[in-house]
């Protein structure tokens, strides 16, 4: 799913193709989940954006908004598989894009944005699985990120790098005792940062995501600020183009669990997959040392001193749930859920819950399948009482058990009387 830096990417577009320009039509149809989720309709949308001037495009870690000439603003969430695309720049997708992605209008798109001013541009925001969101604040722009829902989310690494310092993470990761790698992706501790981006992380610092947060020393505390600052930073100057990625980057090589590459890193290291958070996590057991206890070291619950607005990580017993992320919609590659597991006997095993979807992204539950029922007849035995002691017997002259049809079309065994 888009994170810190394929974010960066839609604002990069978003500026180079809307700024200055004013929206001269909307198309867009009533949506519950991407407009009505977050207390918008696409009819409010329209009102708000037509004939509006679009003076600038900002973005706070999966977050992103259109500062608009004047109040309100669209602030949107790209959820799992959303994107913006643009009529006039076919490069806008960090992937290469399939043939029918290139038509106009998009398939799946959700709205259409049609601007003023040469050349001629539409931009549409599109979303296979309907976990993005876009809503509407009613705050000045530069008060965005003091309202519901930013201010519930933490520090960006690139924007706010005076706030997110060594000494702050010390504090953060001292106060808590959760899986680190869970940790980093609570977007209520820090915004952007996805699952590619925390295994990057964790791998360029050298330590193993399922150690405490609370069990590290000071060094090591200074070597996860500096893989944070590092990895986030170059992979959003890198619009989050894989090919300008650093060659040794662990995320050129956990793709499809290794298997295009062997599961090995260039220099022959093995790269080890294993669940934290909720998330399939890629670990390079040869770099990454466990240095303290981990998640699967323990059985009993952890205690969690959460910060205000943040949801206390708990062992779940077992349950499927899908993950909750920033209230906008973050899981991993299409279709992940957080599996919350009781300890099993012999090897002891906590996963925890990971506040990194919140309702915005999470995908509505299944209706179930109707089951087939099968039942059983058998001959029912009588119990024993002081006027019927025993079983009669065929052709006794105090009854005779018989079976008989019921209208729903089961047997049931019944005494009847002579």
């Amino acid at each position: 799913m888009p994170e810190i830096a394929e974010v960066a990417r839609v604002v990069h577009y978003l500026k180079k193709h809307l700024v200055g320009r004013t929206v001269a039509a909307v198309r867009a149809e009533e949506d519950d989940l991407l407009f009505g989720k977050v207390g918008t309709s696409a009819s409010a949308f329209k009102t708000a954006m037509t004939g509006k001037k679009i003076l600038d495009a900002r973005q706070q870690g999966k977050y992103f908004w259109l500062v608009m000439e004047s109040k309100p603003h669209p602030l949107m969430h790209l959820g799992m598989t959303g994107w913006i695309r643009f009529s006039n720049d076919d490069t806008s997708a960090y992937y290469r894009p399939k043939k029918e992605e290139t038509d106009w209008p998009p398939r799946f798109s959700k709205f259409v944005l049609d601007l003023t001013g040469e050349p001629k541009c539409e931009v549409a925001f599109v979303d296979p699985r309907r976990l993005g969101r876009c809503r509407l604040i009613d705050a000045e722009a530069d008060e965005m990120r003091k309202v519901s829902p930013l201010k519930e989310n933490g520090p960006d690494p690139v924007i706010d790098k005076d706030i997110l310092t060594v000494e702050w993470l010390m504090q953060l990761l001292r106060r808590k005792k959760v899986p680190v790698k869970a940790l980093l992706l609570d977007q209520a501790n820090i915004s952007g940062i996805g699952n590619w981006v925390a295994d990057e992380v964790m791998y360029q610092a050298k330590l193993h995501p399922e150690q405490y947060s609370n069990t590290f020393s000071d060094e090591q505390i200074k070597r996860l600020h500096d893989a944070i600052m590092y990895v986030c930073g170059t992979a959003v100057e890198s619009l989050a183009e894989s090919d300008k990625f650093p060659k040794g980057w662990l995320m050129k090589y956990r793709w499809d669990k290794g298997k295009k590459t062997g599961g090995k890193l260039p220099n022959g290291a093995k790269i080890t997959f294993l669940t934290v958070g909720g998330r399939t996590s890629a670990v390079v057991p040869s770099v990454q040392k466990k240095t303290a206890a981990v998640a699967g070291d323990v059985s009993e619950g952890v205690s969690d001193e959460s910060e205000e607005g943040e949801a206390e990580a708990k062992p779940k017993k077992s349950v499927k749930r899908k993950t909750k992320a920033e209230e906008n919609g973050d899981a991993e590659e299409a279709g992940d859920t957080t599996t919350a597991t009781r300890p099993k006997r012999g090897r002891k095993q906590i996963d925890y819950e990971v506040k990194d979807e919140s309702d915005e992204g999470e995908e509505e539950a299944p209706v179930p399948k109707k089951q087939k029922t099968t039942t059983t007849s058998r001959k029912a035995t009588p119990k024993k009482t002081a006027s019927n002691p025993t079983k009669p017997s065929k052709g006794s002259s105090d009854g005779v058990y018989v079976k008989s049809e019921q209208a729903d079309g089961r047997r049931r065994s019944g005494r009847t009387t002579k």
